[in-house]
């Protein structure tokens, strides 16, 4: 449990974090070109997460969210930089404690993303946005909470649900089959210490 938090800041960990980031950044502009009902902006963040650990995950969430809304002139996506940095944290976690091994496990990390993501986000939602995300399937049930005369609150919650929980589980899916594919020389590069691969 030590090891949790356990960073190397090695050549390799320095190269991951612009890579993972630039995942990111083309997740997220081939979403919003396509106008798809899912964000797809934190494949790298996991990826980062998954081999670096929770600080580097992290780092990659958040800086992804403030070059990608500062290049694009997109405000919304600097505020949510604090919810990508919660990703990047959870995914790490997990990692770090072997739910990235199989495929189940990687279903269960995913939904502990999509309810972090939920859970940061929605306060966000209703302080900057009056509660909606910004994403058009998710304001269209939004919409719909409020002509049911629902809570603001429940509806951005919903709003949120209804988004991040798949929009996660396809990351980490994705995630959980690129990190298979990788050389195991090459993620063993990334390996915190000896107590890290006794979870293997």
């Amino acid at each position: 449990m030590n090891n949790l938090f356990k960073t190397k800041f090695d050549a390799v960990t320095i190269v991951l974090i612009p890579a993972c980031i630039g995942i990111n950044y083309l997740g997220k502009l081939f979403a919003s070109v396509l106008k798809l009902p899912l964000w797809l902006d934190s494949i790298g963040t996991c990826i980062g997460g998954c081999l670096g650990g929770p600080l580097i995950g992290a780092i990659c969430g958040a800086a992804n969210n403030l070059i990608y809304g500062f290049s694009a002139g997109d405000n919304i996506t600097l505020v949510y930089a604090l919810t990508s940095l919660g990703i990047g944290v959870a995914v790490g976690i997990m990692a770090r404690l072997g739910f990235m091994k199989t495929f189940p496990k990687a279903i269960l990390t995913a939904c502990v993303a999509g309810l972090t993501a939920v859970a940061i986000s929605t306060p966000l939602n209703v302080i900057f946005w009056g509660g909606t995300t910004g994403n058009v399937w998710g304001d269209a049930v939004f919409a719909a909470t409020q002509a049911a005369k629902m809570p603001v609150m429940l509806g951005s919650l919903l709003d949120e649900v209804v988004v991040d929980v798949p929009d996660k589980l396809i990351t980490l899916i994705v995630v959980f089959f690129i990190l298979k594919g990788l050389p195991k020389k090459l993620t063993n590069l990334y390996e915190a210490d000896s107590e890290i691969k006794k979870l293997d």
